[in-house]
């Protein structure tokens, strides 16, 4: 089973650390995989390679330097485990989400957290390559917390 990825090798100098910073919010915002320091992996798609292409642009902008490369595990295990723990780190953030979603369902006034905890479920999704079970459970908790909405909404006069 041969899977393409596209790899970001890159350097950008320590100091100042904000370009640093900005490149690894945005490594994590696209689900990134780090492989080692300076080397991150996406399964490989036009746009995870345009999104790899830019933070190379970027690593170079601040004076360091960026390469983009595709590449396929030779084993594998290691492709197995690789997809295990990106599935993993979305099913936390996903499970975030559902327990958010029972707590305001609760405790909060729903309507006001609803689309806050939407918001967080779409920037999951995006970065979620290899989907499971907990992003539909996710889904659910969203739908069921969105019914209590309209249900706690006082009808409106016609």
């Amino acid at each position: 089973m041969t899977e393409a990825w596209v790899m970001l090798v890159y350097r950008v100098p320590r100091e100042p650390s904000t370009p640093r910073i900005a490149i690894w919010r945005k490594l994590r915002r696209y689900g990134a995989y780090q492989l080692t320091d300076g080397v991150v992996l996406l399964p490989a798609s036009p746009r995870t390679r345009e999104q790899l292409e830019w933070v190379a642009e970027d690593a170079v902008s601040a004076g360091g330097s960026g390469e983009v490369w595709e590449a396929a595990p030779t084993n594998p295990a290691e492709l197995e485990r690789i997809r295990t723990e990106l599935q993993e780190a979305r099913g936390a953030e996903y499970a975030e989400i559902v327990a958010e979603a029972q707590h305001v369902a609760e405790h909060a006034d729903p309507a006001k957290q609803l689309g806050a905890l939407r918001r967080r479920f779409r920037e999951i999704t995006r970065r979620d390559h290899f989907p499971t079970e907990s992003r539909e459970t996710a889904r659910q908790a969203l739908r069921t917390l969105a019914d209590q909405v309209v249900e706690a909404e006082p009808a409106r006069p016609s």
